[in-house]
């Protein structure tokens, strides 16, 4: 069976690539547009992996890390990779204090994305 993947990013195309480029690769995908979308995709089901963005409308990536890893769902575990923009030190920090399993700067690389999921998801 697939793994699941959470894909949340407030720009459609950029979700839509991620997808893409995850599906390609025989992963099962469904996206968000911010962080209270994806917490409640996330609490409906088990995901696999969660990629969201930092900057977002109505809940942002840090807040979406800090309620799936604070709460008792079947997420608080689950493997979480920051996709954005933002590169600064200080915001690695915070992302990896929330509970970010790891990083990754946009824009992205495909085949460097696939590495990255597939290492946290081993």
């Amino acid at each position: 069976m697939a793994k699941k993947i959470l894909v949340v990013d407030d720009s459609e195309t950029i979700r839509q690539a991620v997808s893409f480029t995850l599906k390609n690769a025989g992963y099962d995908t469904s996206e968000a547009p911010n962080g209270l979308v994806a917490l409640k995709e996330a609490d409906s089901g088990k995901v696999d992996l969660v990629i969201t963005d930092l900057n977002m409308n109505f809940m942002d990536g840090l807040e979406l890390i800090r309620k799936l890893r604070g709460g008792a769902g079947p997420n608080k575990f689950t493997p979480i990779l920051m996709l954005t923009t933002e590169s600064a030190m200080e915001k690695k920090e915070e992302g990896k204090a929330a509970g970010a399993t790891g990083w990754i700067v946009k824009p992205f690389i495909p085949e460097k994305l696939l590495a990255v999921v597939e290492k946290v998801l081993r």
